[in-house]
This record gives structure tokens, C-alpha cells and sequence, in this order.
């Protein structure tokens, strides 16, 4: 039935003028490839079919024709009907087995509860929980991965090893309560398992760059999930304290102390869920976003350098303000990324690249803005951790922006390939989880864990 489909593919594809045939037996090669990723990810031929076809492009309108006859059945299959995976699993067992181990997240993130480690003290949130959240919660997101890319032991151990050194590092550091190593440290190791969770994701192909931007595009479309998974889970809180309310029960409490932290916990999973089962078959939820919001930022970066420009003014070197930097721009560079992974690697080079190269200048001399105030506060004060952080972090930016505006260049000039960008980016992961496992293991020693 593949090798049908397939058959069929090409006979669509050579009708028009896009593809010579002997490029079409290299494009064949990379369709059973993706179609091999995608059924070893579980889904069936007709899913893998046509979400392989999308992802190696838009070969002119007949490609187009040969989408839109199989993306009926398939939506109305994943939407309203179990599909079979084999042995008797379907869609509908992954999702038992993702509200499963939802379910088992959200009561492991409360058992230290019942050995005396409330989530709140007499001082505010216990700083336990915060330290510990990606231990307590990420590991059955690994087992969802687990089973679903069907791993192997080896690739578990690689993946179970770091989550077993962080486990030490953030228990037995002896940190100063209160201290900036060990809010750094509790940050930076959540980033360092995220990506130490990819590997499990790439079913141990970490090495394979279409591996890691599906990784990529799997952490967009999880964001978008769990950020509206929080707003709805936001709604419903208020409604609940309104009604028990109304009858003079107070459900504050318990909402603060059990609802919304299991809530918090379990929908990590059913988030990834839905991005992993959803990620290919709703990927225009991608370029619709970066469509929208990268115009919008690089407006927005534009104004503020005109801004500074005419008033003469540098930025203010308080520390807010440069941690507020540092968001804006790793905001700007995921959404530079997220907009690499969705686009079609395809396609020519057109406006709205143009204005991705635009955005990333920008950001780069926003950066580099940043990085000279940052500098100057260091020459001034000394350094201290999250200094060094903001400098490491700023410098890690610099030369991401830098040579990805120098690839984005030559593609528009068509003396570059957008697989060079492409394979820059996700070439990179690997430097911000090295970077993030320094800031957790190296930094804190280094300050006195102050």
C-alpha cells in the first residue's frame, strides 16, 4: 500500500515542471526516511504518508492535490476514531498512558509532602520544590518517550545519567539559602534536562540535525499547549473559588496547595501529549505565529534603537533591567528558531525572510547594546554570579545572531543554503546545554554557592 502511495507521488510530482526526475529519486530517498522517523514514532502509513510529503515541501500545486486527498480521512481518523498502531495500541492507549503517567507526575511532585517537605513555609514557597521540580516531574515525561520511541536500555541510561548528577549537584550543594547560585542553578538545570529530554525524544539520534529541529518544533508547539493548558487551568481556578465562595467555603488552600501544583506538574505531560500527537498534523499553528509576532519584534527592536539612537541614552545598567534584556532576547532567538523550523526548507528565499534577517540584526545589536552595558556594570561592581551569567548568556547570543544574520545573508543572496541555517541552529543546542550544566555544576563552587 506504501510503495503504492509512493508510486502515485511521483507520477503526481513529475506532471509539473518543478523537479527533474533524477532529483526526484534523492527526494524519494528523503520521504521513506522521514516516513521511517515518523512510523517509529508511531504513527501509522497513512499519518507518516502524509505528514512526510508536507515535510519535504510544497513541490507546486500537485503536491498540494495529493495532500488534500488523504488529509480528510486522516483528520476525520485522528479526531474522531482510535487508530491502530499494532498489537492492539492506538491513539486511544497513548492517551491513557499520557494521562497515566500525568497522573503519576502531579502525586510525585507531592510526595515529599508526606515526609515533612511542605510546599509552603513559614517564609514563603519552600525552595525544595524549585530546585527539584525537573526531577519530580520530567522523568515520566522520558518514560512517555520511553515508550512510545520504544528505546533502548542504553539510550535510558545516557538520558537517566544527567537527571542522576543534577539529582546530587542540587541536593547535596551546600547553597546559601536565599543565595543567586542557587535561583541560577534551579533555572539553568531545568534548560540542561529539557534538552537532556530531547536525546530521549530523538530516540538517541541526537546526532541527526532533522531530528533535533523536530525536537525543536516539538518545544514550540509544547509552550503553545501548556500555555493554554495554564489559561484554561487559570479560569477554571477562579470559578472554583467563586462558587465555593458562594456558599462561605473558603477552597483557597487547598486550590494553592494541591490543585494548581499537581496541575502544574501533570499538564507538563498532557502538553507534550497533545504537541508530540498533534506537532506535524497542525504545524500551520507555526508559521501563523512566527508570521504574526516577527514583524511585531522587529518593529518593536527597530523603535528602540531609533529610540536610543535619538536620545543619545545607554541602557541602564540595573540588574532587572539587564536580566530583562536577557529574556527579551532568547524570546527573540526562539522565535527566530521556531520560525526556521516551520518554514518549508524548499522554498526560495522571499520577503518574509528578509525580514527574519532584519529581526536577527536587529536583535544582534540590541545584544551587543547589552553586552557593552554588561561589561561596564562588571568594570564597575566586580563580578558577581549573575553577572557572569548575563555576560556568558550574552556572549552565547552573539555568536548565534552573528553567524546565523551571516547565513541568512547568503541565502537571500542565493550564494548560501537554508540548510545551513538550518543545521547551525540545531548545531547550537548542544552549546546551551553545555552552557546550562556549567551555570548548575561549575558555578556555584566557583561564588562560594552564594
Amino acid at each position: 500500500m506504501l510503495d503504492r502511495r509512493i508510486s502515485e507521488w511521483r507520477k503526481y510530482v513529475l506532471q509539473g515542471p518543478f523537479i527533474h526526475p533524477r532529483e526526484l529519486d534523492e527526494l524519494e530517498g528523503r520521504l521513506r526516511g522521514e516516513l521511517d522517523l515518523l512510523k517509529g514514532a508511531g504513527l501509522d502509513e497513512d499519518e507518516a504518508f502524509l505528514i512526510a510529503v508536507k515535510r519535504i515541501g510544497e513541490l507546486g500545486v500537485v503536491s498540494r492535490e495529493l495532500v488534500c486527498t488523504y488529509s480528510e480521512p486522516l483528520w476525520r481518523r485522528l479526531l474522531l476514531t482510535p487508530v491502530a498502531k499494532g498489537a492492539g495500541t492506538g491513539r486511544n492507549t497513548d492517551a491513557m498512558v499520557a494521562v497515566a503517567l500525568a497522573i503519576a507526575a502531579a502525586i510525585a511532585f507531592r510526595v515529599p509532602e508526606f515526609f515533612g517537605l511542605g510546599l509552603y513555609g513559614p517564609e514563603g514557597a519552600n525552595v525544595f520544590y524549585a530546585q527539584n521540580f525537573g526531577f519530580l516531574v520530567l522523568p515520566f515525561l522520558v518514560l512517555y518517550f520511553a515508550w512510545k520511541r520504544s528505546l533502548e536500555r542504553s539510550t535510558l541510561i545516557r538520558v537517566a545519567a544527567p537527571f542522576a548528577a543534577g539529582i546530587l549537584v542540587m541536593n547535596l550543594y551546600p547553597f546559601v539559602p536565599g543565595g543567586h547560585t542557587e535561583s541560577l542553578s534551579a533555572l539553568h538545570v531545568l534548560i540542561a534536562l529539557w534538552l537532556t529530554m530531547g536525546y530521549a525524544f530523538c530516540a538517541g539520534q541526537w546526532r541527526d540535525h532533522d531530528r533535533r529541529m523536530h525536537f525543536v518544533r516539538f518545544s514550540g508547539e509544547w509552550f503553545i499547549f501548556y500555555t493554554l493548558i495554564a489559561l484554561g487551568g487559570g479560569v477554571l481556578t477562579l470559578l472554583t473559588l467563586f462558587i465555593f465562595g458562594a456558599i462561605g467555603l473558603d477552597a483557597e488552600r487547598f486550590l494553592a496547595t494541591w490543585v494548581i501544583p499537581c496541575g502544574v506538574a501533570g499538564a507538563v505531560i498532557i502538553a507534550a501529549w497533545l504537541a508530540d500527537a498533534r506537532q506535524s498534523v497542525i504545524e500551520n499553528v507555526a508559521p501563523v505565529l512566527t508570521m504574526l509576532f516577527t514583524p511585531l519584534f522587529t518593529l518593536a527592536l527597530l523603535a528602540f534603537l531609533g529610540t536610543l539612537i535619538w536620545t543619545g541614552k545607554g541602557i541602564t545598567v540595573e540588574r532587572g533591567v539587564l536580566i530583562g534584556f536577557d529574556v527579551l532576547l532568547v524570546v527573540v532567538v526562539g522565535l527566530i528558531l521556531y520560525a526556521i523550523s516551520a518554514r518549508d526548507p524548499q522554498r526560495g528565499p522571499g520577503f518574509f525572510d528578509a525580514l527574519q534577517l532584519a529581526l536577527v540584526v536587529c536583535a544582534l545589536v540590541v545584544d551587543a547594546w547589552a553586552l557593552w552595558a554588561i561589561l561596564g556594570r562588571i568594570s564597575s561592581f566586580g563580578l558577581s554570579p549573575n553577572r557572569v551569567v548575563a555576560l556568558g548568556l550574552n556572549l552565547l547570543l552573539v555568536v548565534n545572531l552573528a553567524w546565523a544574520a551571516f547565513l541568512h545573508g547568503r541565502f537571500l543572496t542565493h550564494s548560501g543554503s537554508f540548510t545551513a541555517l538550518v543545521r547551525w541552529q540545531t548545531a547550537y543546542l548542544p552549546v546551551y546545554a553545555a552552557w546550562a550544566w556549567i551555570v548548575v555544576v561549575v558555578f556555584p563552587p566557583s561564588f562560594g554557592f552564594t
